[in-house]
């Protein structure tokens, strides 16, 4: 997990084009298109129930769209989804240690015992989990399962990684430490997608905005002028803490 060596060329731009998601009657995601072109950490924002999980699935290809098309580097989303890495709001823990959670994932990707036994050490080193090593994964709290899951996301080097409102229900504390790990992942080169509800934190990581609301994309701009004055009315309004209908 070496800095600045995650090479995004092969996967951006990432094209979002005319996309729509239904669900019976109800447009999940409404005709929404925008292009991601760098590695900067782009934040997904809006309300609640707005359609940013739904519209990140489609991203990586666990949902298909009703409409639309969604390319990676040219290539479509379940051709590219092993170079992606993706953490849940809920991530998945699997019955064992903490440092076998990890030492899993190298498994499946073939990596010989001794290689492994370094990465495991330097992601529990990234993730700050050393000491929890032994620990039953299920029993770590929310904070720490999120570390864990991005320490597993992040082994495999991945050229994007997609994180769904990750720090949920997390405390202050649990939420810097995440935070503070992803713009380390960051850092390397990969490009960030992630969603939240939370104002706050969106200008803490945000690179880039993407505000979301009712299923439509309305707007895309670089987060300190986002912030500075969001043009469209509903997102003024979110920002400024005001309930948006």
């Amino acid at each position: 997990m070496a800095a600045d060596t995650t090479d995004t060329n092969g996967l951006l731009p990432m094209v979002v084009d005319a996309v729509s998601y239904r669900a019976g009657d109800q447009a999940l995601i409404d005709h929404v298109s925008f292009r991601l072109e760098d590695s900067r950490r782009t934040v997904i924002l809006g309300p609640n129930g707005a359609g940013k999980s739904v519209l990140l699935r489609l991203c990586h290809g666990l949902l298909a769209p009703s409409a639309g098309a969604i390319t990676w580097g040219g290539s479509t989303p379940a051709a590219t989804m092993k170079r992606r890495g993706l953490v849940f709001q809920r991530p998945v823990m699997l019955r064992r240690s903490v440092a076998a959670n990890i030492e899993h994932v190298l498994k499946t990707q073939g990596i010989g015992r001794d290689r492994r036994r370094g990465l495991v050490s330097a992601a529990l080193d990234q993730a700050g989990l050393k000491s929890l090593a032994h620990r039953q994964a299920r029993t770590l709290s929310g904070g720490e399962q999120q570390r864990l899951a991005i320490a597993r996301a992040w082994l495999l080097e991945p050229a994007v990684v997609l994180l769904d409102e990750p720090t949920a229900n997390l405390d202050p504390g649990a939420t810097r430490a995440v935070e503070e790990l992803i713009i380390r992942l960051g850092a390397t080169g990969a490009k960030i997608l992630m969603t939240t509800h939370d104002i706050a934190q969106a200008r803490r990581l945000a690179e880039e905005v993407m505000f979301l609301h009712h299923g439509r994309l309305l707007e895309h701009r670089p987060a300190v002028e986002f912030f500075a004055g969001p043009r469209d009315p509903d997102a003024a309004d979110f920002i400024a803490g005001q309930l948006i209908n």
